[in-house]
């Protein structure tokens, strides 16, 4: 058994599919539009795992939940990247193409080296080795 999509909720699409597409490697299908729902979406599939969802419909409310404080539900997606070289590199690149850093890169308490950022639409995503 293995994970094969997680779905994300969006305001620009295209954003999100440009930060997915360019930082990740991730492969887009064309947009997906169901125009009697006032549905868009995309499929992004990675190079060695499992495909995002990326999807936007007016009639979704936008979450006005504060990103910085921890709350239930899905706290993140995690992309493993093989070195702790790439987290460093990864986590560089976020900050000279103006994306949010909020940790690291550093060593966790449980053994993973990661480093974590915001994505356009503020989702947590960790780079870890």
């Amino acid at each position: 058994m293995r994970i094969e999509h997680v779905a994300i909720w969006c305001k620009d699409l295209e954003s999100m599919k440009r930060f997915y597409t360019d930082f990740f490697n991730a492969k887009s299908n064309a947009k997906y539009e169901n125009t009697r729902k006032g549905f868009q979406s995309y499929f992004l599939t990675l190079p060695d795992g499992p495909r995002i969802e990326l999807m936007q419909m007016d009639s979704v409310l936008i979450s006005a939940a504060d990103v910085f404080p921890q709350f239930t539900g899905l706290a993140h997606i995690a992309f493993s990247v093989g070195s702790e070289g790439k987290v460093d590199a990864m986590a560089t690149n976020f900050i000279e193409q103006g994306y949010e850093v909020l940790d690291g890169p550093r060593r966790t308490g449980d053994g993973y080296y990661e480093c974590v950022v915001l994505d356009p639409e503020w989702n947590r995503v960790e780079i870890v080795v």
